[in-house]
């Protein structure tokens, strides 16, 4: 979501690095771009200005002239205040109460009952017994979407049929999670489409009455500076705790994020990039901050690969690999796994890639998920005998394979070409870590440190 602002942020620092040293005047256009880049990505002009006035101080510093790579410095600082806007550091969700009540708010449309789900899911994943409460009893078939949401993550949810009394409903709730042993408790409030008196009367009482431990406001990013009206009315009456952004994958410009947490000063607990049930991270406002000035996010990367990966299956991928025996069934279960990660896009953007414009990552992104599925075409039109063992796949089978999946013959034919040299590559570099262990290959000691074995 940041794309169109980290951009134009990464060519105004560029502009800079031929300077000797930040001056008044060398700073002065610098800071204009800047400002123009933060309202055009939809940043509210009020947070404009603060930002702008601690950047200006702080690069019209003694310390930053006497600087010998301006450049730099100008990084750093943007980096510092981007952090500083975003809350600085990330704030977790207070779970000590037992069960711990989370009460989750927002208007309608806002991925509020998609994001109680999602927030289900990664509670289940630290190890809590989450128990989801459907208390949005006016949106027509509000409470079926979230059993529906419930039946796919495998946990319970809580409703009463024919009740419009929300607070027996979660007083209930409440009671049913203690016999049942569920921690936490997620309660699912009715929104609207727009703020109205009736809608805050009803979330204020269930605020007073059972007094949760998180208030959490779910954004649609995408809304631009509405959000900031939004989050500043339910904060007004209602003491948020927290903020959840959604939709951070898509085309919206970023200003969101950044306006909602100094206005309301509260945090943003967690973000939404992505319609799978999985697609809720913690927020890290240093990771971001360097996603927007293109240093990537490789820490939020290696979290994501450490929490999709199976090892048991990296172990067994890797066996195979080592003896040839990687299969096309093993191909596909592997690219399953890569798809958790998300889009290619999303992984693209959390590598510190130098001179990748959105354009460039666009179009790698929409190459990539073409040839993905192109693959993927492919394997699905073979036989599972031919998939387990690919040495059987003779010209008569490819013509097949090739009419099933609609891949011209000759691209049938490189595509197992390509496959087959992958298996003899991985072999071969088995064979030779097989010789580095038993010394029949001596590697220079300067270079010991180079190689993984």
């Amino acid at each position: 979501m940041f794309d169109n602002l980290s951009e134009k942020l990464h060519e105004i620092i560029k502009k800079t690095s031929g300077n000797s040293s930040l001056t008044e005047e060398n700073m002065a256009e610098a800071l204009r771009e800047i400002r123009r880049a933060l309202l055009d990505a939809d940043v509210s002009l009020k947070v404009v200005k603060i930002f702008m006035t601690s950047v200006k101080e702080k690069a019209m510093g003694e310390e930053v002239l006497k600087g010998v790579n301006p450049s730099q410095q100008l990084v750093k600082i943007v980096h510092d205040e981007l952090v500083n806007i975003l809350g600085n550091e990330n704030s977790p969700l207070n779970l000590d109460a037992h069960p711990s009540i989370i009460m989750m708010l927002g208007l309608q449309g806002s991925g509020k009952t998609t994001s109680a789900a999602k927030l289900a899911m990664k509670l289940k994943k630290e190890g809590k017994n989450p128990l989801l409460v459907a208390a949005d009893v006016y949106r027509p078939a509000a409470i079926t979407q979230l059993k529906t949401l419930g039946e796919q993550i495998q946990t319970p949810v809580f409703s009463l049929e024919n009740c419009n009394n929300v607070q027996k409903i979660v007083s209930d709730s409440i009671e049913y999670a203690k016999t049942n042993g569920n921690n936490v408790i997620i309660i699912d409030t009715a929104g609207r489409l727009e703020i109205d008196d009736n809608m805050m009367a009803e979330l204020i009482l269930i605020d007073r009455a059972f007094k949760p431990q998180e208030k959490l406001l779910v954004i649609d990013s995408m809304v631009g500076q509405h959000a900031v009206g939004v989050a500043e009315n339910f904060n007004a009456q209602l003491d948020i705790t927290g903020v959840i952004l959604t939709k951070l994958d898509g085309d919206s410009r970023g200003g969101a994020a950044l306006s909602v947490v100094y206005s309301v000063n509260k945090p943003v607990k967690l973000t939404s990039m992505g319609e799978k049930l999985e697609a809720l991270s913690d927020f890290h406002p240093s990771r971001i901050a360097d996603r927007i000035l293109g240093m990537g996010d490789i820490v939020s990367l290696v979290e994501k690969a450490q929490e999709v990966f199976d090892e048991e299956k990296a172990k067994e991928f890797q066996k195979k690999m080592e003896k040839a025996e990687f299969s096309y069934n093993d191909f596909l279960n592997m690219q399953k796994q890569m798809k958790m990660f998300g889009s290619i896009d999303n992984i693209l953007g959390m590598l510190p890639i130098p001179g990748l414009n959105k354009d460039a990552k666009e179009t790698i992104a929409s190459e990539g998920e073409k040839q993905l599925k192109r693959i993927e075409s492919f394997i699905s039109s073979m036989t599972p005998k031919e998939r387990a063992n690919p040495s059987i796949i003779n010209t008569s089978r490819k013509r097949r394979i090739s009419l099933g999946s609609g891949i011209p013959l000759h691209e049938v034919n490189q595509i197992i070409s390509q496959f087959d040299q992958m298996r003899k590559m991985m072999k071969g570099f088995s064979d030779i870590k097989q010789k580095v262990k038993k010394g029949k290959i001596k590697i220079p000691k300067n270079l010991g440190s180079r190689f993984p074995f």
